[in-house]
């Protein structure tokens, strides 16, 4: 197999910076092709993960395939993150017909089905994505052990514009201490992709592999019915790339003109990108994103620390105005319509206005017994009804909310410490909340009229299938 490219090598090689190796493997087997194990970044186009996979396929001259594993169950998945991830899934496969390069998928968990696969066409380097959850990197470094000896495992960071570990090597106090260090290296990693090139050898009996789609979709859409599937967000690269760049309603074409204004009033959702669920499973590069919004020439950029887990718990035991259940918040049972609104934008629509994410877990904060119930609620209702959810811009933003990560320390008052405060009166000011309520209760009523008019109107039970 060929060694890890310098900075010196082709346009179809990766930065060395990007690359992580996992594991080293001894005397690789001869003409051992190359797998990519895709979980995160699921697309064609500017892939890192998949240019590396295929750059080091080609030097060897061996093979090179995709495998993607569907677990049996990830962090509380429903149909509304399933169904538009395996419809996204089922594009790719479809696209990725013309480069003859195979696309395997597997049920199960990876930590049995991935060394398996390596084991079975004697793959000689594994090349799999970047993720920075616990969960991920307990597989993986299962799959570390399991695999054979021989087996190179290179780990790409295709998710962020500069890779992680150069980002910084600890944790940071704030956005603004870790804001610094990425924007030095912005010029040497936002460059734009190099084109993936054909594989050199064919993968041996890669024809009529019959993948059953439509069987798949409509098996985590019957199981996961609990959190239905949402109608404004078209899965796919396809899509994606339109929500940016299309001359309707393109981010950049059409609509950035008004986020400066309006990106932090939740009537204006169009104000947002829209991009975060393409994001999210990897439909569209970050890279792309901030590449293409470069080329508009406008700016386009740019666990709690000791002080909040003091003041937290110097806190947690202060009288509550108001205090609910769990099963009352998901069902907006509050005495504040603001914070019901948002949280009904989010079980119907699966994607709450940025602006409000963050008023919806400070007031989980003040509502609930103290800051580890109220972090457990955030991320549960995050995690199963945003199209978004699952993901680590989510466990922050829910963390930065309830813990003051990436925050400093404000006047103390009762229940949140020194954690910054947000109120409705504070959000009065902000914009016209009487109408994102009433904007929120038209589509809520709009969405519950389509589904019961819908012929597939059924409720079932849990989910069984997510990526990993």
């Amino acid at each position: 197999m060929a060694s890890l490219p310098s900075a010196s090598t082709k346009p179809t090689s990766v930065q060395l910076g990007r690359i992580h190796v996992l594991k080293e493997g001894s005397h690789p087997p001869q003409n051992g092709p190359v797998v990519y194990w895709m979980f995160r970044d699921q697309r064609l186009n500017d892939n890192w993960a998949l240019i590396h996979a295929v750059d080091q396929a080609n030097k060897a001259n061996v093979p090179v395939a995709i495998a993607f594993n569907l677990f049996d169950q990830f962090l509380g998945a429903k149909a509304r993150q399933l169904g538009f991830m395996l419809k996204g899934l089922r594009q790719l496969q479809k696209s990725i017909e013309h480069t003859q390069i195979p696309f395997f998928l597997f049920q199960g968990t990876a930590e049995e089905t991935i060394p398996k696969f390596l084991g079975e066409c004697k793959a000689s380097l594994l090349v799999t994505d970047f993720s920075p959850l616990r969960q991920i990197r307990k597989c993986k470094d299962e799959i570390c052990k399991r695999v054979s000896d021989s087996v190179t495992i290179h780990e790409v960071d295709a998710h962020n514009v500069v890779p992680v570990w150069l980002a910084s090597d600890k944790l940071e106090y704030s956005a603004k201490t870790i804001r610094g260090k990425i924007n030095k290296l912005i010029p040497e990693y936002l460059i734009d992709f190099p084109t993936l090139q054909p594989p050199n050898k064919k993968w041996d009996d890669a024809t009529d592999r019959f993948l059953d789609w439509d069987g798949l979709i409509a098996d985590v859409l019957r199981n996961g019915a609990e959190v239905p599937e949402i109608e404004w967000c078209e899965p796919g690269e396809t899509a994606a790339m339109e929500v940016l760049m299309g001359n309707k309603d393109g981010f950049l074409t059409k609509r950035l003109k008004s986020y400066s204004m309006d990106r932090n009033n939740p009537l204006k959702p169009r104000a947002l990108s829209c991009l975060s669920p393409y994001l999210h499973f990897g439909q569209i590069s970050a890279q792309r994103c901030a590449l293409e919004a470069r080329s508009f020439r406008k700016h386009n950029a740019q666990g709690a620390w000791e002080w909040a887990r003091k003041t937290l718990m110097d806190h947690a035991s202060d009288k509550r105005e108001h205090t609910y259940t769990m099963e009352q918040l998901e069902k907006a049972q509050t005495a504040d319509p603001l914070w019901n609104a948002s949280q009904l934008e989010m079980v119907h629509y699966g994607k709450m206005h940025g602006f409000m994410r963050m008023y919806w877990a400070k007031k989980i904060l003040e509502w609930t017994k103290g800051p580890k119930e109220a972090l457990e609620i955030c991320i549960y209702l995050n995690d199963k009804y945003e199209i978004d959810g699952r993901d680590p811009n989510g466990y922050v933003g829910c963390m930065w909310s309830i813990c003051g990560v990436h925050d400093q320390g404000w006047r103390e008052r009762p229940v949140f410490g020194k954690i910054r405060y947000m109120n409705y009166a504070g959000c009065k000011r902000k914009f016209n909340v009487d109408g994102y309520i009433a904007y929120v209760k038209r589509l809520v009523g709009e969405i519950k009229k389509r589904k019961a008019e819908s012929p597939v109107g059924q409720k079932t039970k849990q989910p069984r299938n997510e990526q990993h």
